[in-house]
């Protein structure tokens, strides 16, 4: 009686895909792991944008000042977060409008004043 091999497909092709599918995903994992340390927490400067400051013509002001000023009363604390973000937490004192509609509400504010703004 003739005895039937059967044909086993090569093993190795398929052995060194899954191998080549790990060694792919350990670096991608690995670079990101990477990039996420390098990340700075939100709201901190990186160095892509250290050199670019949001409205440069904008008089900037260091905390010791501020809370100098506002400890002195020379100062108006302008709250420019919504409603709801001002009612949960606040400076003591400080006025509530928010971004969006600042402009349109500028004539409620006294140029003369000292006014600091903040927004967290």
């Amino acid at each position: 009686m003739a005895s039937r091999k059967q044909a086993k497909a090569p093993s190795s092709p398929i052995i060194l895909m899954i191998l080549g599918s790990v060694i792919i995903l350990a670096v991608v994992i690995w670079q990101t792991s990477r990039v996420l340390d390098a990340v700075a927490p939100a709201g901190a400067p990186t160095s892509a944008d250290a050199g670019f400051i949001p409205y440069s013509d904008i008089e900037r002001i260091s905390l010791e000042d501020a809370k100098e000023a506002y400890d002195a009363g020379t100062v108006v604390i302008l709250d420019i977060r919504d409603a709801d973000s001002y009612a949960y937490s606040h400076i003591t004192g400080a006025i509530n409008i928010d971004l969006e509609v600042l402009e349109s509400r500028l004539v409620e504010l006294n140029r003369s004043d000292h006014i600091i703004t903040y927004c967290t």
